[in-house]
């Protein structure tokens, strides 16, 4: 056993023996430990966003620090199982990072493990080369994505690209951005698991973050698909960045992960439970894939936490 493992599994060791309410009372204190300031910007960018639940102390309302502790109470053994699927330590270590910033806001171990070498989504470790993909972004945004795509692998990488962002400012930006390249196939789209329309709530914050719902309380109406549906030749690469949708986009592919393989980038931030719901439903789909994570993300709160599913099979 190593310094990585130890750490890992005494913590797991520390969750199993402490009930789910010690679990909530040590992670609010160690937050109250952490300096006023970070405390007050940690606050104010979680309730900007509201995927993990709202936080206010001043009021005592710790919604987002009462779901991680159930998350890491409830599913101890599901972390157990990520932990020993996932296929280098780099991966181990940023797992047992973001868990430990969860249970104790720690900030060391997310600094260590941020990448730092590699575009984000890109690890040349795991990745090392690309021709001929046939690449599908879900939550392409800006191109920027696309954009570190070519740098990383240079812009004869590819044979085809298919784009799909559903804010029309944005796709606007994202068409603009990628012009200049062949092959690319703009779609105006949200990804799910039907097809039909439904509406986009947008974020106050930052259009990256807007979402959609299926009721008429959005602010704009936007056609959705799936990528089954959509796309009909094969897919060797996709990347799901969509805000919370990435397991019902992923119901969408099923087809494609089933036949293609496709090497998979998934966000796995957005709930809790994604960090070990996403690979298994991948696993169920086909279970020929290896696991690894990376991590982008600042050191206060871990966000921008990528699964990366490497086939194990080509097809």
């Amino acid at each position: 056993m190593n310094i990585v493992d130890k750490k890992f599994y005494d913590l797991m060791k520390c969750l199993e023996v402490l009930d789910i309410n010690e679990i909530l009372d040590n992670i609010k204190a160690k937050f109250y430990r952490v300096p006023e300031e970070t405390r007050i910007s940690t606050e104010n960018f979680l309730n900007q966003f509201g995927y993990w639940g709202t936080l206010d102390t001043n009021n005592q309302d710790y919604t987002v620090i009462e779901l991680k502790a159930k998350c890491l109470k409830e599913h101890r053994n599901d972390f157990i199982e990520l932990y020993q699927s996932l296929k280098d330590y780099k991966s181990k270590k940023i797992l047992y990072g973001i868990l430990n910033n969860w249970y104790q806001y720690d900030f060391v171990t997310l600094s260590e493990v941020a990448e730092r070498n590699y575009k984000h989504y890109f690890d040349l470790d795991l990745i090392p080369h690309c021709h001929n993909e046939v690449l599908v972004d879900l939550g392409a945004y800006t191109g920027d994505t696309i954009l570190d795509f070519f740098d990383t692998y240079g812009i004869h990488s590819y044979n085809k690209i298919y784009c799909y962002e559903m804010t029309p400012t944005t796709f606007s930006t994202l068409k603009n951005n990628l012009y200049q390249y062949d092959n690319i196939i703009f779609n105006k789209k949200a990804c799910s698991n039907f097809s039909g329309n439904s509406y986009i709530i947008e974020n106050n914050e930052s259009a990256s973050a807007n979402q959609i719902t299926n009721h008429d309380n959005g602010n704009i109406l936007v056609p959705v698909t799936t990528i089954d549906n959509d796309i009909e030749e094969k897919i060797t690469m996709i990347k799901m960045d969509i805000e919370g949708d990435e397991q019902k986009a992923l119901d969408g592919c099923r087809n494609h992960i089933i036949a293609d393989h496709p090497i998979l980038l998934i966000s796995v931030y957005h709930h809790n439970n994604d960090l070990f719901e996403i690979p298994k439903k991948i696993k169920e789909m086909n279970p020929n894939y290896d696991f690894y994570l990376r991590y982008y993300g600042g050191c206060i709160y871990p966000t921008e936490i990528v699964l990366i599913a490497i086939p194990t099979v080509h097809s």
